[in-house]
C-alpha cells in the first residue's frame, strides 16, 4: 500500500497511541493536525510557511476544486503537489460534505447527488466513480470515499438509511479506484449519535479492508460529550495496525480528547478562519486581539509560543493590522494559530511517549480555561 501506519507506542493509562504514517511524500508523525486548503492553498499561508510552522501533511477539497479551476487543469499542472509546489503529504475529502451542506442545492439518490455550484447555479452530479476519478486527478496521497454527512439533530431512521448507503457508496469508490500505487483510499465511518448504528458502521466500514479509516458526521452541532462518547464507541471497531482519521475536528479540547481515545487525524478550518477574524489560541486561552484593551499592549501573542509572529510583533501592533483590514494581520495571526496547534500536538505526542497524557490534558485544560 502506497500509505501505511506503524503502531509505535500505545499509552498506559488510555486509548492514546503514538505513530508514524508513510506516505509517498513524506513520514508523518501522529498524532498529528493537517491544516486545511480547502482552494489548493491554506489562506494567508504559503508552502514555505507551512513548513515552517511544522504542518506535515495538509487537506485540500475535491468539490470547491472540482468547481473551480477544474481538476482536469490541475492534473495537467502535475496534480496538486506540482499545482500549488507542495512536496509534502496531501488528503482530499471527497467533497461530500460540501455537496451535502447545499441543502435546497441538491437531491440525493442511490446513484449519487445533483447539485447546483454555489457560484453560478450550474448542475453537477457526484456519483462515488465521478468522484474517484476527480480525486485521482488532484493526486493526493491519501483519498476519501464519497459519503453522505447528515445533519445533527436527525432522526434514526434517515440515519440509518443513509450509513447504509454511504457504505454501498465505499463498495463502489472501491472498485472504481484506479490508481492505487500511487494513492491510498479512506473508508469514513457514519451514523450519526446512534451508537449501534456507529458500530454497525465501523464494522461494515472495516469489511471493505481499507489503509485507513475516518470517522466522519461529528463535530457538526452535537454537544462534545455525545461526540466523545462517539469515538469511544467507534475505535474499538476499527484495526489497530490502521490509521485512524476524526474528521473536522480542531479546537485544542478536542485534539486531546481524539488523542486520549485513540485518533491518529485531525483536520479543520477553526485556526485559519478564527484567525482572519482576530481571534488567537494561547496558553492561557482564546484571546480576541481586535478588542481595544490591547491597543497598547506590547507583549507577543503569547509568550510561550516560539511562533514568526510571537518572535516578531506586539498584541498593540497586530490589533492595528487587524482593526485597519491589512492583509499582514490575518497572515500573523494565522501563523500564530497554526503554530499553537502543531504545538499542542507534539506535546501530546511527547505526553504518549511519557505515558502522561492525562496529566498534560489537566495541566492544558486549566491553563486554557475548559472544564475538564
Amino acid at each position: 500500500m502506497p500509505v501505511r501506519y506503524e503502531l509505535i507506542k500505545e499509552c498506559k493509562h488510555t486509548g492514546a497511541r503514538l505513530g508514524k504514517l508513510y506516505t509517498p511524500h513524506g513520514v508523518i508523525d501522529t498524532p498529528a493536525f493537517m491544516p486545511v486548503g480547502t482552494q489548493a492553498t491554506v489562506k494567508a499561508m504559503s508552502p514555505d510557511e507551512l513548513k515552517d510552522i511544522g504542518a506535515q501533511i495538509i487537506l485540500s477539497n475535491t468539490y470547491h476544486l472540482f468547481i473551480r479551476p477544474g481538476h482536469k487543469l490541475i492534473e495537467e499542472a502535475g496534480g496538486l503537489h506540482g499545482f500549488m509546489n507542495w512536496d509534502r503529504p496531501i488528503l482530499t475529502d471527497s467533497g461530500g460534505f460540501q455537496v451535502f451542506s447545499l441543502n435546497e442545492l441538491r437531491k440525493i439518490t442511490e446513484e449519487g447527488v445533483e447539485f447546483k455550484s454555489h457560484l453560478d447555479g450550474t448542475k453537477h452530479f457526484f456519483t462515488p466513480e465521478y468522484v474517484m476519478e476527480i480525486e485521482e486527478s488532484l493526486g493526493a496521497d491519501i483519498i476519501m470515499a464519497f459519503d453522505e454527512c447528515v445533519s445533527y439533530p436527525e432522526e434514526k431512521e434517515y440515519v440509518q438509511k443513509s450509513m447504509e448507503r454511504t457504505v454501498r457508496w465505499l463498495k463502489r469508490c472501491k472498485k472504481a479506484h484506479k490508481n492505487i500505487e500511487e494513492q491510498s483510499l479512506f473508508g469514513i465511518v457514519q451514523g450519526g449519535v446512534f451508537e449501534d448504528l456507529r458500530i454497525e458502521s465501523a464494522k461494515k466500514t472495516v469489511d471493505c479492508d481499507l489503509p485507513g479509516y475516518a470517522i466522519g458526521g461529528l463535530s457538526v452541532g452535537e454537544p462534545k460529550n455525545i461526540m466523545n462518547d462517539m469515538i469511544e464507541c467507534t475505535v474499538p471497531h476499527l484495526p489497530k495496525d490502521k490509521p485512524r482519521y476524526l474528521m473536522g475536528v480542531g479546537s485544542p479540547d478536542s485534539l486531546i480528547d481524539g488523542s486520549l481515545r485513540g485518533i491518529d487525524m485531525f483536520d479543520c478550518v477553526l485556526p485559519t478562519r478564527i484567525a482572519r477574524n482576530g481571534t488567537v489560541m494561547t496558553s492561557q486561552g482564546k484571546l480576541v486581539i481586535r478588542n481595544a484593551n490591547y491597543a497598547e499592549d506590547f507583549r507577543p501573542i503569547d509568550e510561550e509560543c516560539d511562533c514568526y509572529t510571537c518572535k516578531n510583533f506586539s498584541r498593540a501592533y497586530i490589533r492595528h493590522l487587524i482593526k485597519t483590514g491589512e492583509i499582514l494581520g490575518a497572515r500573523l495571526t494565522t501563523i500564530h494559530n497554526l503554530r499553537f496547534l502543531q504545538n499542542v500536538m507534539k506535546g501530546i505526542r511527547k505526553a504518549i511517549l511519557d505515558d502522561n497524557l492525562i496529566s498534560f490534558r489537566d495541566d492544558f485544560f486549566e491553563k486554557y480555561g475548559y472544564d475538564k
